[in-house]
C-alpha cells in the first residue's frame, strides 16, 4: 500500500517515525509531506522520501494519510487516521471534531471512550484503540536505561508564559542543585524563549544540566522524577509509573504532587522520592486509563487498523463526511492547490 506522513511541526517526526518504520518493514511505500514554515527540514534523514507539492501527493495516490495535526484537506487521496500530538486532553479543543477524518487511532481506555461518545453525534469516523506510536522507543528501549548511583530529577517545563514554572523556579532549583545529592536534568521546550535558556545555563553545575538534544524520551526513561508545570509531558513520565511534581498546575489532579509556592519544591521532590503505596497505586491505575500499551507495538496496531479500515471502509455505519467547503477553499489557498 502507499501511504502519507502528513506533518507541519518539528515534533511530529518522533510521533511518526514509529509508524515510517513498521510501513517500510511490512513493505508499504511511504512518502512525507510537509504544510507551512514551521518544520525544519534539515531534520529528515536522507532516506525518507518527501513530496514537495499537494500535486505530488495526489499522483501519488495513496491509500491513507497520517497526522498528529488537527487539520488534514478532504482533497487529498486517502483514508485520512488522526495519531495524535499528545495527552493534552485538558486544553480547549482536544475532544472537538473537525469532520477531518476517517479513523481516530487513540491512546487507551479514557480517549477511546471520549472519541466513542462523540461518534454518536458524529458518525463518520471510527475509532480504534491502538496506543501512540511516539512511545515505542521509550517502552522498547526500557532493557537499556541506566540505573542511577543518585537520583535524577528531570525539570520539563512548558514553554508558555501563562503556565511555565522556569522562572518561578530558577531560585530554588539553583539552591536544590547545590545542596541537595541530586542530578538535574533541564529540557526545555523548542519554543521557550531564549532568555529563560539562558538563565538556566548560567547556573549549570555538576549537578545541573540544560540537556538539548531533541528528544525527550531518553530521558523519560533514565530520570527517576520530573518537575514541571502543565506541560504534556507529564503524562509521558507518569507512564513510565514515576512520579512528578509540578507547580501550580492548571488542573491537578492526585496523581502528581502540585505545589503553590516554590519554597516547597524542595519537600515535594523528597517526597516523590519515596513514594506510599497508595500514591504509587494512583500512578498505576492513571497510567492504565491514559496508554495501558508498554509493549512498543503501538506503531503495528496502527498500521493494522488502518488497513483494516482500507479494507472495510465505507463500513456501513459510517454516513459521508461533511464537505467543509469554506475551510476547504481556505486550506487549497494556503497550500496552492487549485485542481479538481
Amino acid at each position: 500500500m502507499r501511504f502519507v506522513l502528513y506533518l507541519s511541526q518539528n515534533y511530529s517526526f518522533e510521533i511518526l517515525r514509529p509508524l515510517a518504520a513498521q510501513m517500510l518493514n511490512d513493505g508499504h511505500a511511504v512518502r512525507w509531506f510537509v504544510e507551512g514554515n514551521d518544520v525544519n527540514t534539515r531534520l529528515f534523514h536522507p532516506e525518507e522520501q518527501r513530496l514537495q507539492e499537494v500535486a505530488d501527493i495526489v499522483e501519488f495516490n495513496p491509500d491513507a494519510v497520517f497526522l498528529p495535526g488537527n487539520i488534514v484537506p478532504s482533497f487529498i487521496p486517502g483514508l485520512k487516521v488522526q495519531i495524535f500530538h499528545g495527552f493534552e486532553w485538558k486544553k480547549k479543543g482536544h475532544f472537538r471534531i473537525r469532520e477531518c477524518f476517517d479513523l481516530y487511532c487513540t491512546q487507551g481506555p479514557f480517549f477511546t471512550q471520549a472519541f466513542k461518545d462523540l461518534r454518536a453525534r458524529h458518525p463518520h469516523f471510527t475509532v480504534r484503540e491502538t496506543g501512540w506510536p511516539k512511545l515505542d522507543p521509550l517502552f522498547s528501549g526500557l532493557e537499556n536505561a541506566n540505573y542511577n548511583d543518585v537520583p535524577h530529577i528531570l525539570f520539563a517545563p512548558t514553554f508558555s508564559p501563562k503556565l511555565t514554572s522556569a522562572p518561578a523556579l530558577l531560585e530554588q532549583i539553583t539552591t536544590l542543585s547545590r545542596t541537595k545529592p541530586w542530578k538535574w536534568l533541564v529540557k526545555f521546550h523548542p519554543k521557550m524563549d531564549a532568555e529563560t535558556i539562558e538563565a538556566y545555563k548560567n547556573i549549570a553545575n555538576d549537578n545541573l544540566e540544560v540537556v538539548e538534544s531533541q528528544s525527550i524520551l531518553p530521558l523519560l526513561q533514565q530520570c527517576d522524577v520530573m518537575v514541571s508545570d502543565t506541560s504534556s509531558a507529564i503524562t509521558e513520565f507518569l507512564l513510565m509509573k514515576k512520579p512528578v511534581v509540578t507547580f501550580k498546575n492548571s488542573q491537578p489532579e492526585d496523581v502528581f504532587i502540585d505545589i503553590s509556592a516554590p519554597e516547597k519544591l524542595g519537600v515535594a521532590v523528597e517526597d516523590s522520592l519515596t513514594l506510599s503505596d497508595s500514591q504509587r497505586q494512583r500512578i498505576e491505575a492513571y497510567a492504565d486509563q491514559m496508554h495501558p500499551y508498554d509493549d512498543g507495538q503501538s506503531a503495528k496496531r496502527i498500521l493494522e487498523a488502518t488497513i483494516e479500515e482500507i479494507q472495510a471502509f465505507p463500513r456501513q455505519d459510517n454516513v459521508a463526511k461533511p464537505r467543509n467547503v469554506i475551510r476547504n477553499l481556505k486550506l487549497r489557498k494556503r497550500l496552492g492547490y487549485w485542481s479538481l
